[in-house]
């Protein structure tokens, strides 16, 4: 059985397809999808129905929520939120023209996402860990939103056990030496910036296989 993990979909339908194509993804595998499904990209409804056919598939797929869900299920439920109504690229995917037209079943799906897993050694997780308290994994809305954060990395805490998230992009070759110096700095990066194609070194979506602690890349196609 293999094991990945995918952050920052950014509503890039069809990049995550390839990926998965590439992938060779199987029912015998896991995938592990570390939020932020829309915005930004073309098709946020369509990587959520491509999650969806998956998982109906017999796919293994388990999904975290991401600021953008956050951020949409406040505006949806008349909380603070940075939305004024909602990004427009997720909104065309909808073909509606507010974030509170966006049919009901989805903004479910998102109000039941996890805010982090738990997995052979790592912990999964959006954006990232407050170690400042005493028990980073207390902390949703650092999980959600934090930044900046390795400086405070408590290995004692960890355990052994290594951060993979994604929320900040960064560029493929930084992808790869974060990977590499995990075993003494316990935090990987996978985000790298798939809707953000005039940007060097972004535009693309990174698969990153747990047990083989493999990385693998597909640029933005749509």
């Amino acid at each position: 059985m293999r094991k990945f993990a995918i952050s920052d979909l950014h509503g890039c339908r069809l990049t995550f397809e390839a990926l998965i194509s590439k992938i060779g993804l199987t029912p015998d595998d896991e995938l592990y999808l570390l939020g932020d499904y829309i915005d930004r990209g073309p098709d946020s409804k369509g990587v959520i129905d491509f999650i969806w056919h998956l998982q109906e598939s017999g796919y293994p797929v388990y999904c975290l929520r991401g600021n953008h869900e956050q951020m949409l299920l406040d505006l949806y439920n008349d909380s603070r939120s940075l939305y004024d109504r909602g990004d427009r690229n997720l909104l065309d995917s909808f073909g509606v023209s507010h974030a509170k037209n966006i049919p009901s079943k989805y903004i479910k799906w998102m109000n039941q996402l996890d805010y982090y897993f738990e997995v052979d050694g790592y912990i999964l997780v959006h954006a990232g860990l407050n170690f400042k308290t005493t028990n980073p994994l207390s902390d949703y809305h650092a999980m959600l939103w934090l930044r900046n954060w390795r400086a405070n990395i408590d290995r004692q805490w960890l355990n052994g056990r290594i951060v993979v998230h994604g929320h900040t992009p960064i560029k493929t070759e930084a992808i790869k030496l974060y990977l590499q110096a995990a075993d003494t700095t316990p935090d990987i990066f996978i985000d790298n910036g798939c809707a953000f194609t005039h940007i060097d070194g972004l535009g693309k979506l990174c698969a990153l296989e747990l047990t083989e602690a493999k990385l693998t890349f597909q640029e933005f196609i749509g």
